[in-house]
């Protein structure tokens, strides 16, 4: 896989999170619609980016991390277990 741009580069991984959905979820309709990046960057020939979708509730993002001396792209999927806020130390 060669990655020519961030463009590029987050189109790919809305793409490999629809399939993934697609293989794990099968009773989830999905499309690109329904994913969004929250987060990306680029620092040398690497990219970064997080991407999650517009279904309320699941938890779920994705990250992806593009390696681009080897060319390799590499998908971390995680589940959010537990939220909360701290206002004191």
């Amino acid at each position: 896989m060669i990655i020519t741009g961030m463009d590029h580069f987050q189109s790919a991984c809305k793409k490999k999170l629809v399939e993934w959905y697609r293989k794990n979820r099968p009773d989830a309709e999905i499309d690109l619609s329904n994913v969004y990046i929250v987060w990306s960057c680029k620092t040398l020939q690497n990219y970064k980016c997080l991407a999650s979708t517009t279904f309320s509730g699941d938890g779920l993002y994705a990250e992806y991390t593009y390696n681009g001396d080897k060319q390799e792209l590499f998908e971390d999927v995680y589940v959010k277990i537990y939220n909360t806020c701290h206002k004191e130390e």
